[in-house]
């Protein structure tokens, strides 16, 4: 069976296209031996070597081959911009003109980057300027991972990606494979070497992929909850009224519950007097009674044309000190590069073609919210 994250049969082939597996079924139909997908990869994500040429373990004769029917290609950076905490944030360009953006935010002890899987969004969360931006198409494994493959190349000395997030533009399980993919060159042993608990995947709750995740890698799972309730979440993040509170819930027990798995983070986007009520905060606690989780609260970041605004800073507070009563690990999430519209929520890229909510999303003829 061809392999989910093989690229197309015509033209140029860019290996960064490939997962681990399907790159050594690509090698072995050249008639190479499995081992060299191990070379190839470290080459090209440990050493950051693009020139066949240059991998010098490799045979001559396979370098020449390799080259004559493979390339490796990145998106190309539009625009680098670093903000005043430090937080740097990359518009690149694919080859199909729409852009995308990718950020690094660096701390003490790590530096996580925040990687893009769609080109825009389809889900239309009313408090995310990215969803603003209408639905292109899903990124390519190479183009997900090459987010991954610029920031290490072009990174200060002294810093590196220790973390990876999947909270960049898009919903990540609506392009599931080539996520998934994505995922498996970070963690595999010869290209970044990442730690199950250092890959996040955020999903706003697309339960049935959820399931698919659980069976097929184990990463870290953050969810964009958001509200206490279905009236209010089916407001906020439409694609509820598809997979509502019970079923969600249900599913990120059963995903926590599958192996050795950490707890679940639920993601909450303050909003000033929408879901940030002190009844709120009990509504939320009572909700997650029995989902081995921790709560990120949000504080939002605007941006233009929106009509919420950010809970003030003491009514964050205490409905951070409501849920911690109850027992709950409930952090605040620093905001990080707001001055350069990195922050949560505002990433935006260039996209083209604004059509929402169609089967190009993966969605479904049925997807109506």
């Amino acid at each position: 069976m061809k392999s989910a994250f093989a690229p197309s049969d015509t033209g140029p082939k860019n290996l960064l296209d490939f997962d681990p597996g399907s790159l050594e079924q690509f090698l072995a139909g050249m008639g190479e031996k499995r081992f060299r997908a191990s070379q190839l990869l470290k080459w090209i994500h440990q050493e950051g070597v693009v020139d066949f040429d240059q991998m010098s373990n490799i045979s001559k004769d396979l370098r020449q081959r390799l080259a004559s029917v493979c390339h490796i290609r990145t998106p190309s950076i539009v625009f680098d911009q670093t903000a005043s905490d430090g937080t740097r944030k990359w518009l690149l360009q694919t080859e199909c003109g729409n852009r995308i953006e990718t950020v690094f935010i660096p701390e003490e002890s790590r530096g996580t980057l925040c990687v893009s899987s769609q080109i825009g969004c389809a889900l239309d969360c009313s408090f995310c300027s990215t969803a603003k931006q209408g639905f292109n198409r899903n990124l390519g494994v190479g183009e997900i991972i090459g987010q991954l493959v610029l920031a290490s190349s072009v990174l200060e000395a002294g810093q590196r990606v220790t973390n990876v997030v999947m909270m960049g533009m898009g919903e990540p399980l609506l392009n599931f494979n080539n996520v998934v993919g994505a995922m498996r060159l970070m963690m595999d042993d010869s290209a970044y070497g990442l730690s199950k608990r250092r890959v996040t995947l955020s999903t706003s709750g697309v339960v049935p992929y959820m399931y698919r995740l659980r069976d097929s890698i184990d990463v870290a799972l953050a969810v964009s909850l958001h509200a206490p309730d279905d009236d209010l979440r089916n407001q906020l993040v439409p694609i509820n009224r598809r997979y509502p509170l019970k079923e969600l819930l249900k599913a990120c027990k059963d995903f926590a519950a599958a192996g050795n798995r950490r707890k679940i983070t639920f993601e909450y986007v303050m909003l000033d007097e929408v879901n940030d009520g002190p009844h709120q905060a009990r509504r939320l606690s009572r909700l997650l009674s029995h989902v081995p989780c921790k709560i990120n609260l949000i504080p939002f970041n605007p941006f233009p044309g929106s009509d919420y605004r950010c809970s003030r800073p003491q009514v964050i507070q205490r409905f951070q000190e409501i849920l911690m009563q109850q027992g709950y690990v409930a952090t605040v999430r620093k905001t990080r590069g707001e001055d350069i519209d990195a922050a949560c929520g505002q990433l935006v890229g260039k996209v083209q073609d604004r059509t929402r909510r169609t089967t190009k999303a993966g969605l479904g003829e049925d997807m109506k919210f």
